[in-house]
Order: structure tokens, then sequence, then C-alpha cells
């Protein structure tokens, strides 16, 4: 590491902590020349797979273009920030862990929706709208029916505010 100040190729580390939520190691050093002091963060560099377009073109991950589209379909709703940063670390985390040089931007779409459909009914049914092209009002007839579908499963997430009245609790009891 070259100092910033003098530009000393040698430097000594002094403290070291994690930062970052310990995603990064925070780095206190002095110079060995002029004994200015610095901090440094280190992070692994882990790379995202390339998104495969539906016109076969190939765009960078990009996380920020994620969280927005999730924001856009959570506005005005009950679901909070750190929900939102949740969902995308966790989907950030599936594409690392797939060890894939690329991915089709539908799976990544069905990843959001996914994720969505367990934070947010109406944020899951806005998303599917725009991500599936929905034509007609029968489109959204059938997202939600199958939405009700998966609801009945034991795994669906009762804190979240049902999309239609008579949702809920006690549908999960029939």
């Amino acid at each position: 590491m070259h100092c910033p100040f003098c530009g000393h190729t040698e430097t000594k580390v002094i403290d070291s902590r994690l930062a970052g939520e310990g995603r990064q190691i925070r780095r206190r050093r002095e110079c060995l020349a002029c004994s200015e002091r610095f901090t440094t963060f280190e992070t692994a560099e882990l790379l995202l797979p390339m998104v495969v377009k539906g016109d076969r073109s190939r765009e960078a991950f990009d996380e920020h273009k994620l969280r927005g589209g999730m924001q856009k379909a959570l506005e005005k709703r009950p679901v909070s920030r750190e929900a939102i940063d949740g969902a995308v670390a966790r989907i950030c985390h599936k594409l690392r862990s797939l060890g894939e040089r690329e991915i089709a931007s539908r799976d990544v779409g069905e990843m959001v929706m996914e994720e969505l459909r367990h934070m947010d009914e109406v944020g899951y049914v806005r998303f599917a709208s725009v991500y599936r092209s929905f034509q007609d009002i029968e489109a959204f007839r059938t997202e939600i029916d199958q939405l009700r579908h998966h609801r009945r499963r034991p795994k669906a997430n009762r804190d979240q505010l049902p999309l239609l009245p008579g949702g809920g609790e006690d549908e999960g009891k029939k």
C-alpha cells in the first residue's frame, strides 16, 4: 500500500477491525517514511454474472437497478428499507452462489418475484404486471389466483397485509 501523503511503498497496519456489517475490514495504517496515518478498507471482490436480456444483449448486473425496481413495486407499501435491502442481498447471494458467468434476465426477474411474494402481495402483483407485460384484466386475475394458491401453503408469510378481502390468518386455518 502506497502512502497517500508521500508515496512511500512501506506502511504498517496499526489496527484492524470489521466494518460494513462484517463485509469489510477497516485498517488503520502508518507510513514508515513520513509517519502519517490513514485508513483503508478491504473488501472481497465477488463477481456477479452478466445478465442476458431478451434480445440476447448482455449487460453487467446492476444492484442499484434491482433495488430501484423493487422499490418502485413497493412504493407506498408498508415495507421497510431494511426488508428491501435484505431481499436484494439474498438475490445477490443466490447469483454469486450459482457460479455462472451469465444469467438470463428472466431468471433474475423470477428471483425478484419470489422475494416480493413473501414481502408484500401488492408489490408482487405490481412487479409481475410489468415484468410479465399483462395485457388485460384476465392476466391480473390469473396472477392473483396463483397468489391465493401459494398463500394456502403453510410457508406463506402471514405478517404481510392481504391483497384481497378475506385473505390473511383465517384463510390458513380453513
